[in-house]
């Protein structure tokens, strides 16, 4: 695991994952998400995946990387990017259930709070096997501990 100093603004971290329909299904259980168009499975067909559920994936990937996993850490907000009207997040392709995510995790930004925390903030990207960005998610701002604990 790396410590708040050792973090350098445009490094990256990589790895993939997927979402399977049994992981899609718990989600929308457990957020409630009512949608009609998510609710259309059809046997033997992948089905589209929600956006917040990428997303929540996606985070759960960077918490569980090597250089993160066992720091105090967690989600602060999104500032969103100043070119894009400052949203943070767009959806250029959609994710469908077993289909492979290839992450890319890049710290964009990084600023001390105070003695003993500081903030990291981190850009997300999804592509797919073939290399066409199925999202971008810009500023996610993690509160991290500067010295993590033993």
């Amino acid at each position: 695991m790396k410590k708040f100093s050792e973090f350098k603004i445009g490094e990256s971290f990589y790895s993939t994952c997927s979402i399977s329909d049994k992981e899609l299904e718990q989600y929308l259980k457990f957020s409630m998400v009512r949608n009609a168009f998510l609710e259309d499975k059809r046997k033997g067909k992948q089905q589209l995946v929600s956006g917040r559920a990428v997303l929540s994936r996606m985070e759960g990937e960077f918490t569980r990387l090597n250089q993160i996993y066992g720091n105090d850490i967690i989600l602060i907000g999104a500032d969103g990017d100043s070119e894009w009207g400052n949203r943070n997040t767009r959806f250029l392709k959609p994710l469908y259930t077993d289909q492979v995510l290839k992450l890319k995790f890049t710290i964009s930004q990084k600023e001390d709070n105070d003695e003993n925390y500081g903030k990291i903030f981190v850009d997300y990207e999804g592509k797919s096997q073939e290399d066409e960005t199925i999202v971008i998610s810009k500023k996610n701002i993690y509160r991290i501990k500067k010295e993590p604990p033993r």
